[in-house]
């Protein structure tokens, strides 16, 4: 254990200076993977966003059936489970869709709003799930022709682009990563080699009184991957103070902004989740980076 620990704590101080000597050209591979890792963060905690927001709007292969005031679900159900388009349902009774939404609405007193309006004012509703979303304008058709139906919904036009939109992103942020990343991965590389080469008498004396391959260049992976990690915790400070700043400029906005606002919130997995994804892609950039780099060395 106490061998363990002094060659760790050797690696460490090595490490430590090779960091130190580095100079400007760790700052070069730092800031590189900081803006790499900036971008993809902010492209990540984008699509997180649309794609709550597309679920907030409700699916492409969703029909909302809202039926005529007096008439249950129940009388319908068999006719929509036999329609081949159809993959599922889900009954929401006047009963139920009332108290979700005084509840949402921050009421307390079911009883008391409901004697206020005279009645549950509202009617039974079916949400079908289509089997494609090719089917869904024929199914919707069908779905309003059917006795005691008033009114079918589904996604417009709108929430169809929103979806074309999240995928483009997706794509454009899949490229720009790739790209980005092959700079860091070459750029990180580029400065571990300087830093070998400066140190190029060291490593000699050490190959000569027995020192091993892995022994001299691990300092060198390992600054590598701290150069990731470094790189992470500063692009997930700057998104931070970005989140901050954004969070304070809605507060004044009217109500509509605000809700939409506090609706593509990420949840508390995703605010987790976020910095770690960070600090782990700027250490495999780092890891990768820095074995490219030593691995000619090694070979020599």
């Amino acid at each position: 254990m106490f061998k363990f620990l002094t060659k760790l704590d050797y690696l460490l101080k090595e490490t430590f200076l090779g960091l130190l000597r580095g100079g400007w050209m760790n700052w070069a591979a730092i800031s590189t993977v900081t803006v790499l890792l900036f971008l993809f963060g902010l492209s990540l905690q984008t699509s997180w966003q649309v794609e709550k927001m597309l679920n907030q709007f409700g699916s492409q292969l969703e029909v909302s059936v809202y039926l005529e005031p007096g008439i249950q679900a129940q009388s319908i159900e068999t006719f929509v489970a036999q329609m081949p388009e159809v993959v599922t349902m889900q009954t929401i009774t006047k009963e139920q869709a009332w108290t979700k939404l005084v509840k949402e609405l921050g009421i307390t007193d079911i009883d008391g709003a409901t004697q206020q309006l005279g009645d549950n004012p509202l009617v039974d509703e079916m949400k079908v799930k289509a089997r494609n979303p090719q089917v869904v304008p024929t199914l919707a058709t069908q779905l309003a022709k059917l006795r005691g139906v008033e009114t079918v919904q589904y996604v417009d036009e709108a929430v169809k682009r929103i979806a074309q939109l999240h995928q483009g992103l997706n794509w454009i942020t899949l490229t720009i990563t790739i790209i980005l990343t092959l700079t860091a991965i070459a750029v990180t590389s580029t400065t571990i080699r300087l830093i070998v080469m400066a140190r190029r008498r060291e490593i000699e004396i050490m190959q000569l009184v027995g020192a091993t391959s892995a022994w001299i260049y691990l300092p060198f992976i390992l600054q590598g991957i701290a150069f990731g990690l470094v790189g992470g915790a500063i692009a997930w400070s700057f998104i931070s103070v970005i989140q901050q700043f954004i969070s304070k400029l809605l507060a004044n906005q009217p109500e509509f902004i605000k809700f939409i606002s506090n609706g593509v919130q990420l949840t508390a997995t995703q605010i987790l989740l976020l910095p770690l994804i960070l600090l782990s892609f700027g250490a495999a950039v780092g890891l990768m980076g820095s074995l490219f780099a030593v691995r000619r060395f090694a070979k020599g």
